[in-house]
């Protein structure tokens, strides 16, 4: 794991920072993390990784060998590399609770620092909290695809690199998901893991039968039996065989799994040849690439299928590998500031989420300046104050918790997996003068001399 080296940053973000020290503008500079638009067909986001954007904040040193190589490299003054020697994140931080729902535009994350120290922060910092929250959101869509079935994030093998593994274990697992495979997610973040058989498994034993007999023995109070190694009904004809005998040994199959071909059809007649044999309360579970629309066809189709293993489509987020993102500079030396750039416009200023609500459900949303008087809830809420947390952040099962209380308050529409009508998200008159205000001192660059 990479953990939180400080130099896990862009190297422009080093350079701008000798830029600001050499022309003394170190003071107060806010930033804000959101996203700019939702990904064709999706309609909310879950906010994610918090906990660990936190961490790395209050982990942020350079250590000896960290400053010997900026010296050595030839890039950097004497004067800078003493100044990352001592640097220490005291700043502010401000965030929407980990397992919110948002939408584009709402900060996410605010961060108010010393603009040297809050511009630093910025690459690791959309690492941490865009991974997350695209994971959380692909996850979140996942679940309402199959409210009711069991899910298991099967993606470590196919993750871009062990942390990212990691982390989608654990977005998954505060959108809704059951648990993962991935081992390491249980004594790091207390995640239930679930784990079944390899094919090769199968294929190093003489027989299917020798294959599930041995699997069982060694694993009593876990059989999930792969059964389609060689022919899927054939192999779930050897569990019907197994069965007794297992039985007799006072163990009990759970459930089977199939990992390819038609899933619906082979499910369809596994059932029937399970049922036939007399193990009816043995599951179905699946995988196989599996994404949220094949999950909401199994539904509508009725397909018997219990619970259901997403790996690559969930960890990757293959059809929306990305979210557009930013952190932007809103505020500098107590002046608002704003980008201007084509399709990339910004609101400024310090802002806030204030959120309605009606008979239970997310009526709207208004992104306003912080102070505005605004009808309804404000989402940001304290996090770090000085560079100290002001109190712990909730714990992984209150996340997961609040991510299930606000998905399902969530109005019917948006539920949908293509969704037409987007949420409301409104902007203050209070927002909409500064941009104006800010605009026209900016015109043409800004007045000359202004720092």
């Amino acid at each position: 794991m990479i953990g939180h080296d400080a130099l896990l940053t862009d190297l422009y973000q080093l350079t701008m920072l000798q830029g600001y020290l050499e022309a003394g503008m170190t003071e107060t500079a806010v930033f804000e993390f959101f996203v700019r638009r939702l990904p064709p067909g999706w309609s909310f986001f879950i906010a994610a990784g918090l906990a660990q954007a936190v961490d790395y904040l209050e982990q942020l040193r350079f250590h000896e060998a960290d400053l010997a190589w900026l010296a050595a490299s030839g890039r950097f003054s004497h004067a800078v590399v003493e100044y990352l020697g001592h640097l220490r994140f005291t700043g502010d931080v401000d965030a929407l609770p980990e397992g919110s729902c948002c939408f584009p535009d709402e900060p996410i994350v605010r961060i108010t620092a010393p603009l040297p120290v809050a511009q630093l922060v910025e690459s690791r910092l959309i690492n941490l909290l865009h991974f997350q929250t695209l994971i959380a959101s692909k996850a979140a869509r996942l679940r309402l695809a199959a409210p009711d079935k069991l899910l298991v994030d099967f993606g470590l093998r196919r993750a871009h690199g062990g942390e990212a593994a990691l982390f989608a274990a654990r977005a998954s697992y505060l959108a809704g998901f059951d648990g993962s495979a991935t081992t390491l997610a249980a004594p790091r973040f207390a995640i239930p893991v679930f784990g079944t058989m390899a094919h090769s498994y199968v294929q190093a034993h003489v027989s299917e039968v020798r294959a599930f007999e041995s699997f069982a023995r060694a694993q009593p109070d876990n059989v999930v039996l792969l059964i389609d190694t060689y022919d899927t009904e054939e192999g779930a004809q050897r569990v019907v065989e197994v069965a007794p005998r297992l039985a007799a040994a006072g163990i009990r199959i759970k459930a089977v799994r199939i990992d390819s071909g038609d899933l619906a059809g082979h499910a369809r007649r596994v059932r029937a040849i399970l049922d036939d044999g007399g193990l009816t309360e043995v599951g179905i579970f699946a995988s196989s690439s599996l994404d949220e629309t094949d999950l909401v066809r199994f539904r509508a189709e009725r397909v018997p299928i219990d619970g259901f293993g997403v790996g690559t489509r969930l960890t990757t987020c293959a059809d929306h590998p990305y979210l557009d993102c930013a952190y932007k500079l809103q505020e500098y030396a107590g002046q608002p500031r704003r980008k201007r750039s084509e399709g990339k416009q910004t609101w400024p200023g310090r802002k806030q989420v204030w959120r309605r609500y009606a008979a239970g459900e997310l009526a709207g949303d208004t992104l306003a300046l912080e102070g505005e008087a605004i009808a309804g809830t404000p989402l940001l809420v304290e996090v770090v104050r000085s560079g100290q947390r002001r109190a712990e952040l909730e714990d992984l099962a209150a996340a997961r918790a609040h991510a299930a209380a606000e998905i399902a308050a969530l109005p019917e529409p948006l539920k949908q997996l293509a969704a037409t009508t987007p949420y409301p998200v409104t902007v203050s008159s209070g927002l909409r003068a500064l941009a104006v205000e800010v605009d026209r001192r900016t015109a043409g660059g800004g007045p000359k001399g202004e720092a």
